[in-house]
């Protein structure tokens, strides 16, 4: 009595497109972070900024005396 034995072996090769596209992803999320809590986006979404947001305008009228009666 003779058995035969044949065994397969699969290996599963995939090409690296997801790890490319993970680190594409944590690169943008990142940058996007340090864009909105430090960059030049700070404030954008009602946020406070240190001294550079207010807009403080004097607008003087010109004092004028009643009409005479």
């Amino acid at each position: 009595m003779t058995h035969d034995h044949h065994d397969v072996v699969v290996e599963n090769r995939s090409s690296g497109m997801g790890v490319i596209l993970g680190i594409i992803a944590i690169v943008v999320l990142v940058a996007g972070f340090w864009f909105f809590a430090f960059g030049p986006g700070q404030g954008t979404f009602g946020g406070a900024t240190e001294g550079g947001g207010d807009i403080n305008v004097d607008v003087t009228l010109p004092s004028v005396e009643p009409a005479a009666s």
